[in-house]
Protein backbone atom coordinates (compact mmCIF):
# COMPACT_ATOMS: atom_id res chain seq x y z
CA UNK A 1 0.00 0.00 0.00
CA UNK A 2 1.25 3.53 -0.75
CA UNK A 3 0.25 6.88 0.75
CA UNK A 4 0.44 10.42 -0.48
CA UNK A 5 2.79 12.74 1.41
CA UNK A 6 -0.21 14.50 2.97
CA UNK A 7 -1.75 11.20 4.13
CA UNK A 8 1.62 10.17 5.52
CA UNK A 9 1.89 13.33 7.63
CA UNK A 10 -1.73 13.00 8.79
CA UNK A 11 -1.07 9.45 9.98
CA UNK A 12 2.00 10.69 11.83
CA UNK A 13 -0.02 13.40 13.57
CA UNK A 14 -2.73 10.92 14.61
CA UNK A 15 -0.09 8.58 15.95
CA UNK A 16 1.54 11.32 18.00
CA UNK A 17 -1.80 12.44 19.37
CA UNK A 18 -2.46 8.98 20.79
CA UNK A 19 1.08 8.60 22.04
CA UNK A 20 0.84 11.85 23.96
CA UNK A 21 -1.61 10.17 26.34
CA UNK A 22 0.83 7.43 27.27
CA UNK A 23 3.58 7.56 29.87
CA UNK A 24 6.92 9.03 28.83
CA UNK A 25 8.64 5.66 28.82
CA UNK A 26 6.03 4.29 26.37
CA UNK A 27 6.51 7.32 24.11
CA UNK A 28 10.23 6.60 23.97
CA UNK A 29 9.99 2.85 23.45
CA UNK A 30 12.13 1.50 20.62
CA UNK A 31 10.50 0.50 17.33
CA UNK A 32 10.62 -3.02 15.93
CA UNK A 33 13.04 -2.82 13.03
CA UNK A 34 13.32 -5.61 10.42
CA UNK A 35 15.39 -8.54 11.67
CA UNK A 36 18.23 -8.21 9.16
CA UNK A 37 21.89 -7.63 9.89
CA UNK A 38 22.05 -4.71 7.48
CA UNK A 39 19.25 -2.23 6.89
CA UNK A 40 18.61 0.93 4.92
CA UNK A 41 16.81 4.02 6.21
CA UNK A 42 15.09 6.32 3.73
CA UNK A 43 16.95 9.60 4.24
CA UNK A 44 15.82 11.78 1.34
CA UNK A 45 12.02 11.99 1.41
CA UNK A 46 9.83 10.05 -1.01
CA UNK A 47 11.58 7.27 -2.92
CA UNK A 48 10.39 4.75 -5.46
CA UNK A 49 10.91 1.00 -5.28
CA UNK A 50 11.72 -0.36 -8.72
CA UNK A 51 11.13 -3.83 -10.16
CA UNK A 52 14.72 -3.85 -11.47
CA UNK A 53 17.83 -1.76 -10.63
CA UNK A 54 16.90 0.65 -13.36
CA UNK A 55 15.35 4.10 -12.99
CA UNK A 56 13.18 3.47 -16.04
CA UNK A 57 11.77 0.14 -14.83
CA UNK A 58 8.31 -0.25 -13.30
CA UNK A 59 7.67 1.35 -9.90
CA UNK A 60 6.32 -1.33 -7.53
CA UNK A 61 6.16 0.69 -4.31
CA UNK A 62 6.83 4.00 -2.58
CA UNK A 63 8.69 4.68 0.67
CA UNK A 64 8.86 7.85 2.76
CA UNK A 65 11.24 9.45 5.26
CA UNK A 66 12.60 7.07 7.90
CA UNK A 67 11.13 3.90 6.44
CA UNK A 68 13.57 1.11 7.29
CA UNK A 69 14.01 -1.79 4.87
CA UNK A 70 16.28 -4.85 4.65
CA UNK A 71 19.50 -4.20 2.73
CA UNK A 72 19.85 -7.54 0.93
CA UNK A 73 22.46 -6.71 -1.72
CA UNK A 74 24.04 -3.71 -3.38
CA UNK A 75 24.21 -3.92 -7.16
CA UNK A 76 25.18 -1.79 -10.15
CA UNK A 77 22.15 -0.50 -12.02
CA UNK A 78 21.13 2.35 -14.28
CA UNK A 79 20.41 5.92 -13.18
CA UNK A 80 20.62 8.32 -16.16
CA UNK A 81 22.70 11.46 -15.76
CA UNK A 82 24.18 10.51 -12.38
CA UNK A 83 27.60 9.41 -11.17
CA UNK A 84 26.00 7.09 -8.65
CA UNK A 85 24.74 3.92 -10.35
CA UNK A 86 24.33 1.80 -7.21
CA UNK A 87 21.01 0.23 -6.20
CA UNK A 88 20.00 -1.66 -3.07
CA UNK A 89 18.03 -4.86 -3.42
CA UNK A 90 15.24 -5.16 -0.85
CA UNK A 91 12.67 -7.98 -0.50
CA UNK A 92 10.17 -5.81 -2.41
CA UNK A 93 12.36 -4.40 -5.16
CA UNK A 94 15.27 -2.05 -5.80
CA UNK A 95 15.95 1.40 -4.33
CA UNK A 96 18.59 3.85 -5.55
CA UNK A 97 21.38 3.56 -2.96
CA UNK A 98 21.85 7.33 -2.69
CA UNK A 99 18.47 7.56 -0.93
CA UNK A 100 19.18 4.92 1.73
CA UNK A 101 21.42 5.47 4.74
CA UNK A 102 23.16 2.15 5.58
CA UNK A 103 22.20 1.33 9.17
CA UNK A 104 22.23 -1.50 11.70
CA UNK A 105 20.49 -2.29 14.98
CA UNK A 106 22.65 -2.51 18.09
CA UNK A 107 20.77 -2.59 21.39
CA UNK A 108 23.02 -1.42 24.23
CA UNK A 109 23.00 -2.23 27.93
CA UNK A 110 22.34 1.15 29.61
CA UNK A 111 24.70 2.47 32.24
CA UNK A 112 23.25 3.12 35.67
CA UNK A 113 25.90 5.73 36.50
CA UNK A 114 27.64 8.14 34.16
CA UNK A 115 31.46 8.21 34.09
CA UNK A 116 33.33 11.02 35.78
CA UNK A 117 36.54 12.50 34.31
CA UNK A 118 37.91 15.17 36.61
CA UNK A 119 35.15 17.74 36.95
CA UNK A 120 33.34 16.50 33.82
CA UNK A 121 30.46 14.07 34.29
CA UNK A 122 29.05 12.50 31.15
CA UNK A 123 30.03 10.55 28.04
CA UNK A 124 30.19 10.62 24.28
CA UNK A 125 27.73 8.28 22.59
CA UNK A 126 26.85 7.21 19.06
CA UNK A 127 23.32 6.41 17.91
CA UNK A 128 23.42 2.68 17.11
CA UNK A 129 19.92 2.19 15.67
CA UNK A 130 18.32 3.46 12.44
CA UNK A 131 16.69 6.16 14.56
CA UNK A 132 15.49 6.83 18.09
CA UNK A 133 12.69 9.17 19.14
CA UNK A 134 13.36 11.85 21.73
CA UNK A 135 11.38 14.39 23.72
CA UNK A 136 12.39 17.86 24.77
CA UNK A 137 13.52 18.11 28.37
CA UNK A 138 13.33 21.92 28.31
CA UNK A 139 10.56 23.14 25.99
CA UNK A 140 9.88 25.25 24.01
CA UNK A 141 12.09 24.28 21.07
CA UNK A 142 14.94 26.59 20.08
CA UNK A 143 16.19 24.81 16.95
CA UNK A 144 14.42 25.31 13.61
CA UNK A 145 14.65 21.58 12.88
CA UNK A 146 12.70 20.73 16.05
CA UNK A 147 10.12 23.43 15.39
CA UNK A 148 9.64 22.14 11.85
CA UNK A 149 9.15 18.53 12.94
CA UNK A 150 6.73 19.34 15.75
CA UNK A 151 4.73 21.75 13.57
CA UNK A 152 4.55 19.02 10.90
CA UNK A 153 3.30 16.45 13.41
CA UNK A 154 6.55 14.48 13.25
CA UNK A 155 8.53 13.13 16.22
CA UNK A 156 11.93 14.49 17.20
CA UNK A 157 14.45 11.93 15.98
CA UNK A 158 18.14 11.20 16.28
CA UNK A 159 19.76 9.05 13.61
CA UNK A 160 22.26 6.26 13.20
CA UNK A 161 25.91 7.37 13.49
CA UNK A 162 25.18 10.76 15.09
CA UNK A 163 27.57 11.48 17.97
CA UNK A 164 26.13 13.26 21.01
CA UNK A 165 26.87 14.04 24.65
CA UNK A 166 25.00 12.45 27.57
CA UNK A 167 25.09 14.52 30.74
CA UNK A 168 22.42 12.84 32.90
CA UNK A 169 20.23 9.76 33.14
CA UNK A 170 16.92 8.73 34.66
CA UNK A 171 15.75 5.27 35.73
CA UNK A 172 11.99 4.68 35.48
CA UNK A 173 9.99 2.54 37.91
CA UNK A 174 10.06 -0.37 35.46
CA UNK A 175 13.84 -0.15 35.13
CA UNK A 176 13.97 1.61 31.75
CA UNK A 177 16.91 4.00 31.54
CA UNK A 178 16.67 7.32 29.71
CA UNK A 179 19.71 9.38 28.76
CA UNK A 180 19.66 13.15 28.68
CA UNK A 181 21.20 14.42 25.44
CA UNK A 182 22.82 17.84 25.65
CA UNK A 183 25.08 18.84 22.77
CA UNK A 184 28.29 20.39 24.03
CA UNK A 185 29.20 22.49 20.99
CA UNK A 186 26.95 24.71 18.90
CA UNK A 187 23.79 23.77 20.78
CA UNK A 188 21.14 26.54 20.62
CA UNK A 189 19.78 25.28 23.94
CA UNK A 190 17.70 22.16 23.30
CA UNK A 191 18.05 19.17 25.64
CA UNK A 192 16.39 15.76 25.08
CA UNK A 193 15.45 12.55 26.83
CA UNK A 194 15.77 9.33 24.83
CA UNK A 195 15.93 5.57 25.40
CA UNK A 196 19.45 4.72 26.57
CA UNK A 197 19.50 1.42 24.67
CA UNK A 198 19.85 3.29 21.38
CA UNK A 199 23.20 4.86 22.29
CA UNK A 200 26.59 3.17 22.21
CA UNK A 201 29.18 4.76 24.54
CA UNK A 202 32.38 5.69 22.72
CA UNK A 203 35.69 4.54 24.17
CA UNK A 204 39.06 6.34 24.27
CA UNK A 205 40.61 3.50 22.26
CA UNK A 206 38.34 3.98 19.23
CA UNK A 207 39.05 7.72 19.26
CA UNK A 208 42.81 7.41 19.67
CA UNK A 209 45.23 8.68 16.97
CA UNK A 210 46.03 6.53 13.91
CA UNK A 211 49.70 6.53 12.81
CA UNK A 212 50.64 9.36 15.21
CA UNK A 213 54.33 8.86 14.42
CA UNK A 214 53.87 9.43 10.67
CA UNK A 215 55.34 12.60 9.21
CA UNK A 216 54.11 14.91 6.46
CA UNK A 217 50.44 13.96 6.67
CA UNK A 218 48.23 15.71 4.13
CA UNK A 219 44.78 15.40 2.61
CA UNK A 220 43.87 15.86 -1.04
CA UNK A 221 40.20 16.53 -1.84
CA UNK A 222 39.25 16.41 -5.52
CA UNK A 223 35.95 18.25 -6.03
CA UNK A 224 35.80 17.64 -9.81
CA UNK A 225 32.20 16.65 -10.55
CA UNK A 226 32.97 13.17 -11.87
CA UNK A 227 35.67 12.42 -9.26
CA UNK A 228 34.58 13.54 -5.78
CA UNK A 229 37.19 11.74 -3.71
CA UNK A 230 39.46 12.28 -0.72
CA UNK A 231 42.93 10.79 -0.26
CA UNK A 232 45.12 10.75 2.85
CA UNK A 233 48.89 10.78 2.29
CA UNK A 234 51.88 10.14 4.49
CA UNK A 235 54.66 11.65 2.42
CA UNK A 236 54.07 10.29 -1.08
CA UNK A 237 52.20 7.19 0.10
CA UNK A 238 48.40 7.14 -0.11
CA UNK A 239 47.11 5.44 3.05
CA UNK A 240 43.36 6.05 2.73
CA UNK A 241 40.87 6.76 -0.06
CA UNK A 242 37.12 7.40 0.00
CA UNK A 243 34.32 8.98 -1.96
CA UNK A 244 32.96 12.31 -0.72
CA UNK A 245 30.33 14.90 -1.61
CA UNK A 246 31.52 18.49 -2.00
CA UNK A 247 29.54 21.69 -2.48
CA UNK A 248 26.88 21.77 -5.17
CA UNK A 249 27.29 25.45 -6.05
CA UNK A 250 30.31 26.54 -8.07
CA UNK A 251 33.12 27.54 -5.69
CA UNK A 252 31.15 26.68 -2.53
CA UNK A 253 33.99 24.35 -1.46
CA UNK A 254 37.00 26.69 -1.68
CA UNK A 255 39.84 25.60 -3.96
CA UNK A 256 43.33 25.82 -2.48
CA UNK A 257 45.34 28.62 -4.15
CA UNK A 258 48.10 27.37 -6.47
CA UNK A 259 50.84 28.86 -4.27
CA UNK A 260 49.60 27.08 -1.13
CA UNK A 261 50.29 23.58 0.21
CA UNK A 262 46.80 23.44 1.65
CA UNK A 263 44.41 24.81 4.27
CA UNK A 264 45.44 23.93 7.84
CA UNK A 265 42.82 22.23 9.98
CA UNK A 266 42.13 24.80 12.67
CA UNK A 267 39.57 22.99 14.84
CA UNK A 268 38.57 19.37 15.49
CA UNK A 269 35.34 18.34 17.25
CA UNK A 270 33.88 14.94 18.08
CA UNK A 271 30.46 16.46 17.45
CA UNK A 272 28.92 19.85 16.72
CA UNK A 273 25.51 21.34 15.97
CA UNK A 274 25.57 22.96 12.52
CA UNK A 275 23.21 25.61 11.22
CA UNK A 276 23.30 28.21 8.49
CA UNK A 277 21.80 29.55 5.30
CA UNK A 278 18.51 31.35 4.78
CA UNK A 279 14.96 30.31 5.59
CA UNK A 280 14.49 29.19 1.99
CA UNK A 281 17.76 27.31 1.72
CA UNK A 282 18.99 26.74 5.25
CA UNK A 283 20.10 23.81 7.37
CA UNK A 284 20.00 23.00 11.05
CA UNK A 285 21.44 19.65 12.12
CA UNK A 286 22.51 18.26 15.50
CA UNK A 287 25.23 15.73 16.25
CA UNK A 288 27.47 16.24 13.20
CA UNK A 289 30.26 13.82 14.02
CA UNK A 290 34.02 13.90 13.38
CA UNK A 291 34.21 17.50 12.23
CA UNK A 292 37.45 18.99 10.86
CA UNK A 293 37.18 22.73 10.20
CA UNK A 294 39.69 23.98 7.66
CA UNK A 295 38.33 27.14 5.95
CA UNK A 296 36.57 30.09 7.58
CA UNK A 297 33.99 29.48 10.27
CA UNK A 298 32.17 26.53 8.75
CA UNK A 299 33.80 24.70 5.83
CA UNK A 300 34.78 21.28 7.13
CA UNK A 301 35.16 17.58 6.51
CA UNK A 302 32.51 15.77 8.55
CA UNK A 303 30.35 12.68 8.93
CA UNK A 304 27.05 12.66 7.05
CA UNK A 305 23.86 10.75 7.89
CA UNK A 306 21.26 12.53 5.74
CA UNK A 307 22.26 11.04 2.39
CA UNK A 308 24.28 8.20 0.89
CA UNK A 309 25.16 9.88 -2.41
CA UNK A 310 28.92 10.01 -1.98
CA UNK A 311 30.60 10.53 -5.33
CA UNK A 312 28.34 13.45 -6.31
CA UNK A 313 28.26 17.09 -5.06
CA UNK A 314 25.61 17.38 -2.34
CA UNK A 315 26.64 19.94 0.29
CA UNK A 316 26.50 23.70 0.87
CA UNK A 317 30.30 23.76 0.79
CA UNK A 318 31.53 21.21 3.31
CA UNK A 319 33.10 17.89 2.44
CA UNK A 320 30.54 15.20 3.30
CA UNK A 321 31.96 11.78 4.16
CA UNK A 322 30.43 8.47 5.18
CA UNK A 323 30.53 8.03 8.98
CA UNK A 324 33.20 5.32 8.96
CA UNK A 325 35.38 7.37 6.61
CA UNK A 326 34.99 10.60 8.59
CA UNK A 327 35.87 8.77 11.81
CA UNK A 328 39.08 7.30 10.34
CA UNK A 329 40.15 10.65 8.87
CA UNK A 330 39.44 12.42 12.18
CA UNK A 331 41.63 10.00 14.12
CA UNK A 332 44.43 10.10 11.54
CA UNK A 333 44.73 13.89 11.22
CA UNK A 334 46.98 15.88 13.51
CA UNK A 335 46.86 16.95 16.27
CA UNK A 336 45.08 14.55 18.62
CA UNK A 337 41.96 15.61 20.54
CA UNK A 338 41.44 15.07 24.25
CA UNK A 339 38.75 12.40 24.73
CA UNK A 340 37.10 14.15 27.66
CA UNK A 341 36.53 17.47 25.88
CA UNK A 342 36.14 16.15 22.33
CA UNK A 343 37.27 19.54 21.00
CA UNK A 344 40.55 21.17 20.08
CA UNK A 345 41.33 24.51 18.47
CA UNK A 346 44.76 24.63 16.83
CA UNK A 347 46.78 27.82 17.06
CA UNK A 348 49.83 28.14 14.83
CA UNK A 349 51.35 25.23 12.93
CA UNK A 350 51.16 21.52 13.62
CA UNK A 351 47.88 20.50 12.01
CA UNK A 352 47.27 18.40 8.90
CA UNK A 353 46.87 20.36 5.65
CA UNK A 354 43.83 19.95 3.39
CA UNK A 355 44.43 20.69 -0.29
CA UNK A 356 41.27 21.08 -2.37
CA UNK A 357 41.75 20.65 -6.12
CA UNK A 358 39.57 20.63 -9.22
CA UNK A 359 40.58 19.34 -12.63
Amino acid sequence: MTFSRRQFLQLGMLGLGSLALRPLRRLLSLPDFPAYERLGRVATGRVEVKMRPDHESETVGVLYDDAVVPWVHEVVGYRPGRNNQRYVETPDGYVWAADLQPVRVLVNEPLKELPQSGEVRGMWVEVSMPYVDAVLANPPARSPWIKFRTESGLPIRLYYSQVLWVDDLRVADDGQVLYRINERYGNPGDIFWADARAFRPLTPEECSPIHPEAENKRIIVDVTYDRQFLSCYEGNTEVYFCRISSGRAEGSTPITPPYSDGFPIWRKLFSVHMAGGTNADGWDLPGIAWTLLFVGEGVSIHSTFWHNNFGEPMSHGCVNAAPEDAHWIFRWTQPAVDFSSGDRTIVGSGSTLVKVIRA
